[in-house]
């Protein structure tokens, strides 16, 4: 195991397709330089101790299929460029301390597979665009401050496989929509 900061000329390895740095005692930012490597297809930064925003270019990461970065303490909104990542398959965020409100653009990532966002501190509503992501099998958004009802457009998502909702402050019950 290694730390220290991810150096800025990490940019530089324009012809790079995966980078996992997972594990270690990096602490740091994540630079915004990493987003010039454009061939990326997976990038794994999760379990270091990274703090500061996602980068708000993360979405000129346009070949990426993986993005995890769990178990930090990353702060601030997830990017809307992050639906640029159209090959996206799993976005992977839990335990960090981004705020805000899911960007409903999130939708637009229809290859998604994984999204978790659990153990954060974001707020509003579940954007029932969700709901158009059918490929979904596994949607984590427990452990945060989400409200209002649960949106009946998630029975749309048939390849389901886990759901988890939990400690959230949402009202109403749950729709019939899902599981039928």
């Amino acid at each position: 195991q290694f730390g220290g900061e991810i150096p800025f000329n990490i940019g530089n390895l324009t012809n790079l397709r995966g980078m996992s740095l997972s594990d270690n005692y990096l602490d740091g930012q994540i630079p915004e330089s990493i987003t010039n490597c454009t061939n990326l297809e997976f990038l794994w930064l999760n379990n270091n101790w990274l703090y500061g925003e996602i980068p708000s270019s993360i979405g000129n990461l346009t070949n990426l299929r993986e993005l995890v970065l769990c178990n930090n303490s990353l702060q601030g909104e997830i990017p809307i460029s992050v639906s640029n990542c159209t090959n996206l398959e799993e976005l992977v965020l839990y335990n960090n301390q981004l705020t805000g409100e899911i960007p409903i653009e999130i939708s637009e990532l229809s290859n998604l597979i994984h999204l978790s966002l659990g153990v954060n501190q974001l707020t509003g509503n579940i954007p029932w665009e969700i709901g158009n992501l059918s490929n979904i099998q596994h949607l984590w958004l427990w452990s945060n401050e989400l409200n209002g009802n649960i949106p009946n457009e998630l029975g749309n998502l048939i390849n389901l496989l886990e759901l988890n909702l939990g400690n959230n402050q949402l009202t109403g019950s749950i729709p019939v929509e899902i599981g039928s």
